[in-house]
């Protein structure tokens, strides 16, 4: 066991966080921590990071455990260039690869077993700590996050703040600690990088921690997902579909079970009633009320799916063609792209690309907050158009949610007004609340309150599904797919693009190129990337990916085997009269089969993944070679 909580509880004032918790990380796991916003879960991560303490429970780690955490990772000095803050790291390396140098040049005289003993211990000893590839690493790294190898040699304090906190993420994942942690890691990260993290997360042989809403991402990534919900934490083999898949099972199940025994328990009493006043059934009746007394009632199954509810309607039909540009020059004291596009009613277009080559000035140009460089643009026949702004700027300072709202819509009667923040959660007292102090959830809310109102028969998204949980974004989803208007969207939400997208615009170097295609056959088209790139990236993860893939497969056959022979233990206790003759007994005993099965399933779906991606890795290579 690598790291564990037992029976931990947290609170802040009279708000409990959380009560009685288990938690256990294992080496290597790759772990999810799901929840809606504010469950706890940020909390628990600082307690893993020692930034916070439990109040009551135990917590069992190893003295020696390093942990990592992207809001801890600092520059002292930005004096430094890039290189000198990311070589520090690979310090113990170079020191190796010194050590080699001198006991090379000692061996030309000195030819003892003793010196080639010792040359081999530090030559082994460097080959395990990558030395052969330390720089290849380093770079890649780098260049992912998006800079360039002329970056290195600019001093930290001359980026700005955004790039300082990616160059903290560069310095957090070669700093490899034991635990990995991360809170939201794809927040402000372009496709591409997002695809790369998680194939290097992936990868990465020590144990990483993450909060995300990015569905797909905990679905590449996770192994195990533990739920924080109502104060509990509840643990689940496997990533995202099967997490969604097995909390369904589970509320099934106990929804069926608690059925069962509520029909029993009214049978009973219905008994106890007709015979507990007649004298040759009165001990009967007592029987019966003894044993519901000592039944262990099942709760009914609850779940905290509670979500803003709406629907998006458009005021006027609109004309066939929405809009058209042609030759249009978007950017700012420079081009960033030219575009030229055709958009149709009932269009749904996903703008992705590289962060910073246009796509939200694209937006912002249509919207005519900025103006083109130059070229042609044209809204069509009635169209009208609503703007949703990720940068959530967009309301008046001091006002409270009721007159942000009642302001911008005084036709609204104030029932209206409220019934309407009601439906997007902002209840009671709340709507009293001043915007200068609403969450980045609460915020997005409040912006789709107010889109939902315009009734807008185009509307223009910029990452609309930003700080919404995992349940929002399910509701905003919903609430789209019957929206019967035009969608011209920017997200690096790959799910959401899945489900909503009927077309591809990707703007990139200057090029913007529209593909009316649904997101996963755009996907599925090759993409020219220059062959010694590939070459470079293949040869550092290939012997890597071998080497854990196989390592973990021998870990899986382990704990299958393990749980099949306690599942077989579990059989044979249904011949045990303890079991059959009790209900109760044989009830729960069906129930922990049952779980068993599932984990069981779980770990034979993980080793069938992994004995893919293996066979994958091999035929890579021969392919390659």
């Amino acid at each position: 066991m690598q790291y564990q909580i037992n029976k931990g509880s947290k609170s802040f004032g009279p708000q409990e966080v959380f009560s009685d918790i288990q938690f256990e990380l294992k080496d290597g796991e790759k772990v999810a921590l799901v929840g809606r916003n504010g469950s706890g879960k940020t909390t628990l991560l600082k307690i893993i990071a020692s930034e916070l303490d439990l109040d009551s429970g135990e917590i069992h780690r190893p003295r020696d455990l390093t942990v990592g955490v992207l809001a801890q990772t600092s520059f002292s000095d930005e004096t430094l260039t890039v290189n000198q803050e990311l070589i520090a790291l690979y310090q113990p390396v170079i020191d190796l690869q010194a050590k080699l140098e001198e006991l090379t040049h000692r061996m030309v005289q000195d030819h003892s077993d003793a010196i080639l003993d010792e040359y081999a211990r530090v030559e082994h000893e460097f080959e395990e700590m990558r030395g052969y590839t330390w720089k290849q690493e380093m770079m890649t790294v780098v260049t992912k996050f998006g800079f360039s190898e002329p970056d290195l040699d600019r001093p930290i304090g001359t980026f700005s703040g955004g790039q300082k906190t990616r160059l903290a993420f560069v310095k957090l994942l070669l700093s490899k600690p034991d635990i990995l942690l991360l809170d939201e890691p794809t927040n402000h990260l372009d496709m591409a990088t997002i695809e790369w993290l998680e194939t290097y997360l992936k990868y990465y042989e020590k144990a990483v921690v993450f909060v995300s809403h990015d569905r797909m991402f905990i679905d590449h990534v996770a192994q195990i997902v533990w739920e924080m919900e109502f104060g509990n934490l509840t643990r689940y083999v496997g990533n995202y579909t099967e997490y969604s898949r097995q909390k369904e099972l589970n509320q099934e199940r106990q929804l069926s079970a608690f059925k069962r025994q509520q029909k029993d328990i009214k049978r009973l009493e219905e008994l106890i009633e007709k015979f507990r006043y007649k004298k040759n059934k009165a001990a009967f009746a007592q029987s019966k009320i003894k044993y519901l007394d000592r039944m262990e009632r099942i709760d009914a199954p609850k779940s905290d799916q509670k979500n803003f509810r709406t629907k998006f309607h458009s005021r006027l039909r609109g004309g066939k063609t929405v809009f058209t540009c042609k030759d249009l020059v978007i950017g700012y004291d420079k081009p960033l792209a030219t575009i030229t596009m055709e958009i149709l009613s009932g269009q749904r277009i996903a703008v992705i690309g590289p962060n910073g080559h246009g796509k939200s000035t694209f937006l912002k140009t249509l919207m005519g907050i900025i103006p083109p460089l130059s070229g042609d643009m044209l809204l069509g026949h009635q169209i009208e158009t609503g703007y949703f702004d990720q940068d959530l700027a967009v309301f008046t300072s001091g006002r409270s949610l009721l007159e942000e709202l009642w302001d911008s819509y005084p036709d609204l009667t104030h029932t209206q007004v409220r019934t309407i923040l009601g439906s997007f959660l902002f209840t009671a007292d709340e709507v009293f609340k001043s915007v200068d102090v609403l969450s980045g959830g609460e915020k997005v809310r409040l912006s789709l309150a107010k889109l939902m109102l315009d009734q807008a028969n185009f509307m223009i998204l910029d990452e609309p599904t930003n700080h919404l949980d995992l349940l929002g974004k399910e509701a905003l989803e919903n609430a789209f797919s019957e929206y019967e208007g035009t969608i011209l969207f920017v997200s690096h939400d790959r799910y959401f693009i899945q489900k909503m997208a009927t077309g591809v615009l990707h703007i990139e170097n200057g090029e913007a190129n529209y593909f009316p295609l649904k997101f996963e056959e755009y996907a599925e088209i090759p993409k020219e990337v220059p062959k010694e790139t590939i070459e470079k990236e293949v040869k550092q993860q290939k012997q890597i990916q071998a080497k854990d893939l196989k390592k973990e497969m021998v870990k899986l056959e382990k704990k299958i085997s393990e749980k099949e022979d306690e599942l077989e233990e579990m059989r044979e206790k249904r011949y045990d009269p303890y079991y059959y003759h009790d209900y109760r007994n044989m009830q729960e005993l069906d129930a922990s089969i049952d779980t068993l099965h599932n984990e069981i399933a779980g770990y034979m779906k993980s080793w069938e993944t992994i004995a893919e991606e293996l066979e994958n890795v091999g035929k890579n290579d021969e392919n390659r070679v």
